[in-house]
């Protein structure tokens, strides 16, 4: 029984080298599919798998001696690199430093942002955890300010048609539907962010992606976990912060482009594959004004359960 993505619909298949087996167990303890047991000392597979072999390589990954081998949805034994020394790891004070310095940037310089830098960023965000494997993330590349800034007069275009969706009148009688918060956000952000996006446009301004040279839109498949995007263009976002970019990530663009005729329209114009659960927009450039200080920011709350 496999659990299907958008990428495939098959297991994988587990491979064990009786001869280079040593008996450690370890794959067995970190299998959580339960796919895997110890028989007369020696790995074996597990008549009752819980799912089938999702091939997350835990165990092909955590093997001593290399005697497990999997193929199958996307993954093979070429994926396998050696880790990085402990002392090349970012310590907890770099991360957070790093952290620290970020901001949400949308004023940049007119410099571009490299293909190889953007290969950079790709990269890192690949290694985001999922769900599920393989991956069922897509990302949308927009490189180049003229680019960038054609998607956004596009988005606006898009925005002025259905904008009598988010009328007063329309929101007042969907009230009983929205209930009282989206109500609220609707009436005080979602309404006043979209004439701000209209006018400015219209005024040659535009406060949708800022002009950036660089846009990432990260979205999922119909079977994607809905917060692998998320945590995607999170991990995009710290790989360019620390190759000295500025970033912001940008909500508003991705449930506008989600349901109805054009917005299928304007999706395909931008080979965007499919409609998403959830999805955020990450855009990247030089920053064009420097901080001085960072911002404390803190939770709702942190409630320790006792």
């Amino acid at each position: 029984m496999a659990i299907p993505t958008s990428r495939t619909n098959e297991t994988g298949t587990i491979s064990i080298d009786i001869d280079r087996c040593i008996g450690c167990g370890l794959c067995v303890t970190v299998c959580k599919d339960f796919g895997l047991m110890m028989d007369e000392g020696k790995a074996k597979q597990s008549p009752f798998p819980l799912f089938g072999c999702i091939a997350c390589g835990h165990c092909m990954a955590v093997c001593p001696e290399g005697a497990i081998v999997i193929h199958g949805r996307t993954l093979s034994p070429e994926h396998l690199f050696p880790l990085p020394k402990a002392a090349d790891i970012a310590d907890y004070d770099g991360v957070l430093n790093l952290y620290h310095h970020r901001r949400s940037i949308r004023e940049f310089t007119e410099q571009e942002v490299s293909q190889e830098l953007i290969d950079k960023i790709l990269a890192a965000a690949q290694t985001a955890p999922m769900g599920l494997p393989p991956s069922d993330v897509y990302v949308t590349v927009i490189s180049g300010k003229e680019k960038v800034r054609s998607f956004s007069e596009d988005f606006v275009s898009h925005l002025s048609s259905m904008k009598w969706l988010f009328s007063n009148p329309i929101l007042w009688m969907m009230r009983p539907f929205l209930g009282k918060e989206n109500y609220d956000l609707f009436k005080n952000f979602i309404n006043p962010a979209l004439d701000a996006y209209i006018d400015f446009m219209k005024k040659g301004e535009n406060i949708v992606t800022y002009d950036a040279p660089l846009m990432l839109y990260f979205y999922g498949s119909p079977y994607c976990d809905p917060v692998d995007p998320i945590v995607a263009a999170t991990y995009a976002m710290t790989a360019a912060e620390s190759l000295g970019l500025g970033t912001c990530m940008l909500g508003s663009i991705h449930p506008l482009i989600q349901n109805g005729k054009k917005a299928k329209q304007f999706r395909e114009k931008y080979q965007i594959k499919s409609t998403s659960k959830e999805g955020i927009v990450l855009i990247v450039g030089y920053p064009a004004v420097k901080y001085q200080k960072g911002i404390r920011r803190t939770f709702a709350s942190v409630d320790y359960v006792k």
